[in-house]
């Protein structure tokens, strides 16, 4: 039979190592030569197998003392440390488990899902939360502008009034659930990975129930309509979410009760349009008012105001309202209204009217349209090329 390598050496630390360097060594080179991570390749297992027998020696006070005095003959029968041919030790995947298990917190059994990331399921008496609930709001420009309450009837899980959410027909009926011990996972260890699902019993919430209650069958909640108000603040846009606090539904048997969130949409208006928080909209004017100048109402989301039209107005002019558009949301100023002016060109004359028309046109000439002057000015550059 071969000589056995020395155990500091397997674990490739100084005889003088502490038992935390001890630790880390074997961690390390565990994760690297385990089976599973090795399939079908025998050195790795016969390096595992050697790693295990390593940590166990040197991580025990007293085997170590014991090693360090005898070298391996302290386990072969001769110093009365354990049985012959190295009986003495354990299964290398047990001190694996072990070893995870109490270096990450996991304690004596399921220290894989410590390691890996599992995670210890729900605790036990914690109480599932209820899911989160989505509503889909319509308001119109005028309610988004000044805020409103709505009253939203939505149809939602909640508490069950006869047993109190507890699920029993009596109260007394709730117990740990034996498969999972209240967890609300089951967890299956294959080598150094961990599968973990919810329990088959109770369903994830770690309690089981002997005297399901007639109005709710156990779940502690039942389905109902319910009204909820609830207040927009002005300012709001499409696209702007609000959440209700605890108006989601209820959790089973006792369990918070979700968030209701509510997503806003604005209709289109009539009038305006938006634009963040300006209002932009477009106002006729004659053709006439254009000309000489005057004063036109426009509208606005507190009522008609009135704006100065200068002599010579062009169609497309705009001019600008000062915080005359929507409120910012949670406070600040109003944005601005936007007002497009177009001249409007009269569709019928009868043959007084064209007859005016045709004399103002001439006495005006062309030096009184600069838009179309400059135009033809363009044209005649561009044929005289």
């Amino acid at each position: 039979m071969p000589d056995k390598r020395d155990y500091y050496e397997i674990l490739g630390v100084a005889k003088n190592a502490t038992a935390d360097e001890i630790k880390k060594a074997y961690r390390k080179l565990a994760m690297k030569f385990h089976p599973d991570k090795n399939p079908g390749d025998k050195a790795a297992e016969d390096k595992f197998k050697e790693l295990g027998e390593a940590y166990e020696a040197l991580s025990n006070e007293e085997k170590r003392a014991a090693y360090d005095r005898y070298g391996h003959a302290a386990f072969n029968g001769g110093s009365g440390m354990g049985g012959g041919g190295g009986g003495g030790f354990h299964d290398p995947m047990d001190i694996f488990r072990q070893m995870f298990g109490g270096a990450f917190g996991g304690g004596g059994g399921g220290g894989f899902e410590d390691i890996f990331g599992g995670g210890g399921g729900r605790r036990k008496g914690a109480k599932q939360r209820g899911s989160d609930l989505r509503y889909d709001l319509e308001l119109t420009l005028e309610e988004a502008a000044k805020g409103v309450e709505k009253e939203l009837l939505i149809e939602r899980e909640t508490t069950c009034e006869k047993c109190s959410g507890s699920g029993s027909k009596s109260g007394s009926g709730v117990k740990t659930c034996s498969t999972c011990g209240g967890r609300g996972v089951v967890t299956r260890s294959a080598g150094i990975f961990i599968q973990q699902s919810e329990c088959p019993t109770c369903h994830g919430t770690g309690e089981v129930i002997s005297d399901p209650c007639d109005a709710c069958g156990g779940d502690g909640c039942v389905t109902k309509e319910t009204s909820i108000k609830l207040r927009i603040p002005a300012g709001v846009d499409t696209g702007t979410r609000l959440r209700s606090s605890g108006n989601g539904d209820a959790g089973p048997r006792g369990g918070p009760a979700g968030d209701l969130y509510v997503f806003l949409h604005i209709k289109k208006h009539d009038v305006f349009e938006r634009d963040g928080d300006d209002l932009h909209c477009e106002v006729p004017i004659s053709f006439s008012k254009a000309a000489l100048g005057g004063e036109v109402k426009v509208p606005t989301l507190e009522g008609y105001t009135s704006i100065k039209i200068p002599v010579g107005t062009q169609p497309g002019t705009v001019f600008r309202l000062k915080e005359k558009g929507m409120p910012r949301l949670n406070g600040g100023r109003h944005g601005d209204l936007h007002v497009t002016v177009q001249v409007e060109i009269p569709t019928t004359l009868n043959k007084e009217q064209q007859e005016k028309l045709l004399a103002f046109a001439d006495s005006i000439g062309e030096k009184n349209s600069p838009m179309e002057e400059g135009f033809f000015a363009k044209a005649k550059r561009f044929f005289d090329l």
